[in-house]
């Protein structure tokens, strides 16, 4: 059975909402939560940005079972991976191990803003590869120094280490990222459900280890406001990976927008009450090779009523089809 995982979206709530919506997912029975690691929204519209490290602190604190994971975070541009990884270790300590470590090679959205410039797609993976590498390093809890091409690292050492350092996800997108992934991660992280992901996964040594896909939805009872709702804030995930990483501004993917339709955005999300539209998803992932799968409910407002209905009707359903 696919694990079903909640969504806090730090581009659509504020913090104190989004530890908030994580303490009610793990009341209600979700199996896992994730949160995503933003300097910027996709579009004005959904209106927030916090910093991702200080929500899982206090989620951490908040929550008492439901695991917690990065989904994700680049460690390339704005973080240095030493940096990540002394934040990874101390949240694995404060959520006493339910923490995993989801990685990625980065949007330009959320890293332009420390002006480092935004490379080829390779060089973005070249780089990712070696602050695996670091993090890893200083996962050993013994002093670390690095000379690589991209960073340096000297006399680095982590001083508070949990019993077992997190898991480490990598984002994938295609054949070469996922043979990243196989390499030198513990799961796959991944948001389209597309096999030849995962087979290229395996292939590279991701045999048997999870693999994370992430569906949005939009609840609500009037479905044209939920296909409202979803047009206005969730049409830049029509645009794909390939657009999606490169754009610098919210103002670039509003843009980029402007001709998808509501029935577009309607075809790609189940919108509405209808459980078995979320269950007709979330197979195509199942049935893709994906382990575990988080529902992200669009629109930071609507947490509340879309958690309910997930306790209630969407959770039992998913779980018994």
């Amino acid at each position: 059975m696919m694990h079903i995982g909640y969504t806090m979206m730090t581009e659509q709530a504020g913090p104190r909402e989004l530890v908030r919506d994580v303490v009610e997912a793990e009341a209600v029975g979700f199996d896992f939560s994730v949160v995503s690691d933003h300097a910027f929204p996709w579009l004005e519209a959904q209106g927030h940005s916090p910093y991702a490290w200080s929500v899982l602190g206090a989620a951490a604190q908040a929550t008492s079972r439901i695991p917690l994971m990065t989904f994700v975070t680049c460690p390339t541009f704005r973080y240095h991976p030493a940096v990540v990884a002394q934040k990874a270790a101390t949240v694995q300590l404060l959520s006493e191990g339910r923490f995993r470590l989801g990685l990625g090679s980065g949007e330009n959205l959320n890293e332009h803003v420390v002006g480092a410039g935004w490379p080829a797609a390779r060089v973005r993976l070249d780089r990712l590869e070696e602050a695996v590498g670091i993090i890893r390093a200083l996962f050993t809890g013994e002093y670390v120094t690095r000379h690589g091409r991209y960073f340096q690292v000297d006399d680095a050492r982590l001083w508070d280490l949990p019993e077992t350092p997190p898991p480490i996800g990598i984002a994938v997108s295609g054949p070469r990222s996922c043979a990243l992934a196989g390499r030198h991660g513990d799961l796959l992280v991944a948001t389209q459900p597309e096999r030849d992901l995962v087979d290229a996964f395996e292939a590279h040594g991701g045999a048997g280890k999870p693999r994370i896909g992430q569906l949005p939805v939009c609840y609500d009872t009037d479905r044209d406001a939920a296909v409202a709702r979803a047009h206005e804030q969730f049409r830049w995930a029509l645009g794909g990976w390939r657009m999606n990483a490169e754009l610098p501004l919210p103002a670039g993917f509003a843009q980029a927008g402007t001709h998808v339709r509501p029935e577009d955005v309607a075809a790609a999300f189940p919108c509405g009450d209808d459980p078995d539209a979320v269950v007709k998803a979330a197979r195509e992932y199942e049935e893709a090779g994906f382990t575990d799968l988080a529902l992200v409910q669009i629109g930071g407002g609507h947490q509340g009523p879309f958690l309910r209905w997930a306790e209630s009707t969407l959770l039992p359903a998913l779980r018994e089809r």
